[in-house]
Order: C-alpha cells, then structure tokens, then sequence
C-alpha cells in the first residue's frame, strides 16, 4: 500500500507486547531502543525472522540490525524506552486493540485486510480529505 500511495500513506507501528508471550516485552524494548538508532525496520525484520526469541536471540537480531551494541543496551534498560512503551499501549487501550496485527486508517478499524478493501479504505479517506481541503 505505501508503495501504491507514496505521497498519501505513512506507516505508523504501535507495540503492543502480548502477556502471553514470555519475550514479547523484551523483544518490544529492543525495537524501541533501536528506533533510537533510527533502525528501527531493520530490528523490526529481525525480530520477526527470528523463530524464537529469547534473551540472546534478541541481542542477536540487534548485532543483525547493525546496531551500536553499547547504546542499544543503555537504550533498552532506559525509563525513557519503558515511557514510550507505555505510551504505546495506552493507546492500545484507548482504541480498544487487544490482538496483533490490528490496522487502522485515519482512525477506522481495518476489517478486511486484502489489498483491494484496504486500497477501498484509502481511496475513501482521500476522498473525505479532498472534500474537506480549505482548497476545494
């Protein structure tokens, strides 16, 4: 989709570590911590080719992502990096998210994740936005 709307579409990404699995905190905390680094889809790719994440795979996903090790580790055991995590889920809460992946456009939930509904969904949103541009 961003590919098809580059002008239009930005990718917002929301962690939301499930209770349920064991890592997904840590594994959250190192994304976050690698965003610092402005690596973030990088450690986001490694992270999800990783078949099980443990401690030590998930400082192995941030050697793969390139990572300045020295910092990654300060960032990961930072309040800060715990701050941005929370943020993420309240907003969780507030949207009432309680699975991944969850998708939204402009704030509507995406039911029907194939690539023709979600193109619908935003050929809908420009539309609304062109209606309501100060230009038109």
């Amino acid at each position: 989709m961003l590919e098809k709307n580059p002008e239009n579409v930005k990718i917002v990404f929301k962690n939301l570590p499930l209770r349920m699995h064991k890592m997904s905190m840590p594994a959250a905390l190192a994304a976050i911590a690698a965003q610092e680094q402005g690596k973030f889809w990088q450690m986001h790719d490694a992270l999800f080719s990783t078949p099980r994440l443990t401690k030590e795979s998930i400082e192995k996903a941030a050697q793969d992502a390139g990572l300045d090790m020295e910092q990654y580790k300060k960032d990961v055991a930072s309040p800060l990096t715990r701050q941005k995590l929370n943020k993420d889920l309240i907003a969780a809460q507030k949207a009432e998210v309680n699975g991944t992946p969850t998708l939204f456009i402009n704030g509507r939930r995406v039911q029907n994740r194939g690539p023709q509904a979600i193109q619908k969904m935003i050929d809908e949103e420009l539309a609304k936005a062109k209606k309501t541009s100060p230009a038109n």
